[in-house]
Parts: structure tokens; C-alpha cells; sequence
């Protein structure tokens, strides 16, 4: 069923499979709460105005694309792969994998596929003839349906397939080739369910809740002592969000500083503070920013 534009119900789309633990992890987070529906793939959530259904990520892709889901989460691989037209509203940074071309090392001429007519499988129709012309390959394109990996070197001199670390491919003697492009679990939309005001808004503020807990996730809050004397020289070394916040010890026996800092950071910022005066430092997690 096409999006209507005066309805004000939002059509979610959650994922089935390997996307789907980390996306519920988000709406746990970010307060949302899902409950299991009397269907299982109907499941209802605590924000207002929400319809939401389980579909497996291809299908969301291809949902949205028509305009029966409003919006939902899936990886950008399969959204290049249907050349869906949908609005990108967040990426997740969730899940990432690269899309690459491998082939067995037997077939390999000094780490090169060999210039001759090759069969290449994938569940990546599009993708896969795509990098193939920009390859400038000769190739017979076989779709698979999954297990992409058993098909060479009998069936197949070529794959291209998602990958997160390359240990598949590698326990099955592949080498990777070539890269066709990373992916992440990604949050889109159907252009036109952005029309309606009202479901906008409510689209806005579902990608508010979920930014805020993605942004909490690269921070923590740091808190440090620090004298009158060491104060200037121990907020210059706070990399925050804008600027610290400082308050008073009891007693006037100096400040205590305040900031949430790039968790990556810590290693480099802890010695830097305590090398400038700073005491008493505490880090902590952090549960959403909304800046």
C-alpha cells in the first residue's frame, strides 16, 4: 500500500536477522520500548504514533522504495544494490562490513585475476556488474542465494560478497581482489512520507532520540580537580563538546571541571591532565547527548 500523504501514522520498518540485535540495542537506549505483538513480526513500540513491522533488511529496502514503510533501518549495500530511492536520515555506524571481490590465489596472476572470461557469483547482481565495468572484467554473472563462498573454484573464479573481518573468505581460500564499497546499518525514509508535516516530525524526532544515544556512545563524562593556578592550562587540554562546565570545590580550594570528552581520546587526555595539575579524575558513561 503506497504512503498516504494525510495519514499521520509512521510506518517503521525494524530489521530481521543480523542487524536486528543492535537496532533494538538502540531503541532500548535511546527509551523506546519494544514489546512483542500477539504476531511476532508486529511488534509495538512505546514512542506515539508509530506502526511497526519486522521485515528482513532486503525487504525493507524494496518497502520503502514502493512506499509501504515510511521508515526503516537497513544496510546501505542493499539500498546501492535495488538503487532504491529513499532519504538517508542516519547512519548507525552499526555493523559495518565491505563489499568486496575475492577469487581463490590458484587463479591469481601475480595477485591479479587473470584477463580472460570469468564467472562471478553474488547476490549482488547490480553491484557486482558495476564494478565489473569499472574493472573493464570479462564476466558471466551468476546469481547465488546465499553461501557465496562454496562456489569457486569449481563453480565460480570470482565472488563478491559482505564481509566484516575476511576470515570467511580466507578459511575458504579466498583472497580479496577489489572493493566495491562499505556498508553500515544505515536509517532511511520514503522521500514522500517526509511531505506530511506531522509524520516528519515524528520521523525528526525518532532520529533525535537515536542520534543522542549514538553521540553518548563515542563520549564519557570526565570530571577533574584542579587548583585556581592549573585552571586555564587544564581546560585548554579538554577536548568537549563547547566549553566545560566549572564549578566551585568547598571550601575555594579550587574547581571541578566538567566536559564529555571523545572516548578514543582518554588515553592521550588522562596523562595530559594530571601533567597540568589536574586530581581526582573520574570518568563515566553517558546515556544520551542531545546537544
Amino acid at each position: 500500500m503506497p504512503v498516504d500523504p494525510n495519514s499521520t501514522i509512521t510506518r517503521l520498518a525494524l530489521p530481521k536477522g543480523h542487524l536486528e540485535a543492535g537496532v533494538f540495542d538502540l531503541l532500548r537506549d535511546a527509551g523506546i520500548r519494544v514489546r512483542a505483538g500477539t504476531r511476532g513480526y508486529r511488534p509495538t513500540i512505546s514512542l506515539p504514533g508509530y506502526e511497526t513491522k519486522i521485515l528482513r533488511p532486503q525487504n525493507i529496502v524494496e518497502m520503502l522504495h514502493i512506499g509501504s514503510r515510511d521508515v526503516g533501518f537497513a544496510g546501505a549495500d542493499w539500498v546501492a544494490e535495488v538503487k532504491a530511492d529513499v532519504v538517508e536520515l542516519l547512519d548507525t555506524e552499526m555493523d559495518p562490513v565491505r563489499i568486496v571481490a575475492a577469487a581463490p590465489v590458484s587463479i591469481l596472476e601475480n595477485g591479479k585475476l587473470p584477463r580472460r572470461r570469468l564467472i562471478v557469483a553474488s547476490e549482488y547482481e547490480t553491484l557486482t556488474r558495476q564494478w565489473l565495468e569499472k574493472e573493464g572484467l570479462d564476466a558471466q554473472f551468476v546469481l547465488s542465494y546465499g553461501a557465496t563462498e562454496v562456489f569457486p573454484p569449481e563453480d565460480a573464479d570470482l565472488i563478491v560478497d559482505n564481509t566484516a573481518t575476511g576470515s570467511t573468505l580466507a578459511a575458504n581460500g579466498l583472497q580479496i581482489v577489489g572493493e566495491v564499497m562499505r556498508s553500515t546499518t544505515r536509517l532511511y525514509a520514503n522521500p514522500r512520507s517526509l511531505e506530511n508535516a506531522e509524520r516528519r516530525e515524528q520521523v525528526d524526532k525518532l532520529v533525535m532520540l537515536l542520534r543522542s544515544v549514538l553521540e553518548a556512545r563515542q563520549r564519557v563524562m570526565l570530571e577533574v580537580n584542579v587548583s585556581a593556578d592549573d585552571l586555564e592550562a587544564v581546560v585548554e587540554a579538554l577536548p568537549c563538546m563547547r566549553e566545560p562546565t566549572i564549578s566551585t570545590l568547598h571550601g575555594s580550594a579550587g574547581y571541578a571541571v566538567k566536559a564529555a570528552v571523545p572516548r578514543k581520546e582518554l588515553p592521550l587526555v588522562i596523562p595530559v591532565l594530571k601533567s597540568k595539575g589536574g586530581t581526582d579524575i573520574v570518568v563515566t558513561d553517558l546515556a544520551q547527548i542531545v546537544p
